[in-house]
């Protein structure tokens, strides 16, 4: 049975970030950042490491799509847990993956709304 490593809320949707969705880009970015991130970012409150770090093979629960973690870049664990910021990148196969970056697939690309929990979770 999969173990939660981190989590967090939706607390807020930045105004350009329904462009980035349809591209299958979704940022993700902790409290407090400057607006110009927020404006294409899910904004959220968690500032704290994951349990474990994360790694390919992980669960990522997004707007209740459940993705699985295909690739993690080499800083995507240490943004996570310093800055609640991370890239994550949806049935995006051809994008190269940047350093903070985390790539994932799934049955559809998530719509999250405020409110909206992440989660990710591996065994």
């Amino acid at each position: 049975m999969a173990q939660q490593l981190w989590s967090a809320t939706v607390d807020r949707i930045g105004e350009f970030t329904a462009e980035m969705f349809e591209g299958g880009c979704y940022i993700l970015f902790g409290e407090p950042l400057p607006d110009a991130l927020a404006d294409v970012s899910l904004v959220h409150k968690t500032r704290q490491a994951p349990s474990r770090p994360i790694r390919a093979g992980d669960t990522l629960e997004l707007g209740g799509v459940a993705l699985t973690l295909d690739e993690v870049g080499e800083l995507a664990n240490l943004n996570l847990t310093d800055l609640g910021h991370i890239v994550v990148y949806v049935n995006s196969p051809e994008q190269a993956l940047l350093p903070g970056a985390v790539k994932a697939s799934g049955p559809s690309r998530p719509q999250p709304t405020v409110g909206s929990p992440i989660v990710i979770a591996g065994d």
